[in-house]
């Protein structure tokens, strides 16, 4: 295990019980105490845990939301590849809106630090880059949901029509043939606000979340300009994203990463590939 996943995978177990101790954390991630201390010597220094007498306590450096806490485990593996994908496409000094997802939120955590302006409706996302002098920051106002910490509603879609930004980046709950979908009715038209104030659409869905149907569908795929997935992705949606001149991204995992096969969920065989023409970029 690489020194960036042990220290996530640290972080997360951290996060999720508030406190842990030394001893726990070398049994989890079957590493030496002296590493341990270095990593939480690390993660000190970036404000996400605390040293302790003994353990490590959490620090806020994530965010303790109901949406986080229930999905952080699924596919995180996939989420952080994707992530790591679709920063290298983000060059500094764009204006970047990102939205509340938890692959989005893996993303902006990759761009602390950089020269960047960044629009955002989400408090989580909006957290890290409160204290960050580099960057520039724009919390879109609105109704806070309490289970995602994100801002919706008419405010937050007035205020996104008066903005234009280089890059909007956008998760989706479900994707299919007919275009990106989301549960909730408020945040699809906020995202829609989004759609329309970018010069840039970047989507960022691990293999899941194809041939999935969700409440709202939020836009058509050919409004998409590029989609950032793992290597689960079947060949069949490869076709699909690319025939409607969506360019196509696929973040390589870290070895011996297993990912779910795509396309076994239910709704998969309902929406099936509509072209075999097309072309993928490689990560």
């Amino acid at each position: 295990m690489q020194t960036h996943e042990r220290r996530h995978k640290l972080i997360d177990i951290v996060r999720v019980k508030g406190f842990a101790a030394l001893e726990e954390l070398v049994r989890e991630l079957g590493v030496s105490e002296s590493t341990i201390r270095r990593d939480l010597d690390a993660l000190e220094e970036q404000g996400v845990a605390k040293r302790t007498h003994g353990g490590a306590l959490y620090c806020g450096g994530m965010p303790r939301l109901a949406e986080f806490d229930e999905r952080q485990p699924s596919h995180w593996a996939a989420k952080r590849a994707i992530a790591a994908r679709a920063a290298e496409v983000i060059v500094d000094g764009e204006t970047v809106l990102l939205d509340g997802g938890t692959t989005t939120y893996e993303v902006a955590r990759l761009l602390v630090g950089r020269s960047l302006q960044v629009v955002t409706n989400s408090l989580p996302v909006a957290n890290l880059f409160a204290s960050e002098s580099r960057s520039d920051l724009v919390l879109l106002g609105g109704y806070v949901s309490p289970r995602t910490g994100v801002c919706l509603g008419p405010y937050a879609n007035e205020l996104l029509g008066r903005l234009h930004v280089t890059t909007t980046v956008l998760s989706a709950a479900g994707i299919t043939a007919e275009g990106l979908f989301n549960a909730h009715l408020l945040l699809a038209e906020t995202e829609q606000a989004m759609l329309r104030a970018a010069g840039r659409v970047i989507v960022v869905a691990d293999s899941s979340k194809f041939g999935r149907k969700s409440l709202t569908l939020v836009c058509d795929l050919n409004a998409i300009d590029q989609l950032v997935c793992d290597e689960g992705l079947s060949s069949n949606w490869r076709t699909t994203v690319t025939a409607a001149e969506v360019e196509l991204l696929i973040a390589a995992l870290p070895e011996h990463t297993a990912v779910d096969a795509p396309g076994s969920h239910p709704d998969s065989k309902r929406y099936p590939p509509s072209s075999e023409n097309g072309k993928v970029r490689p990560a």
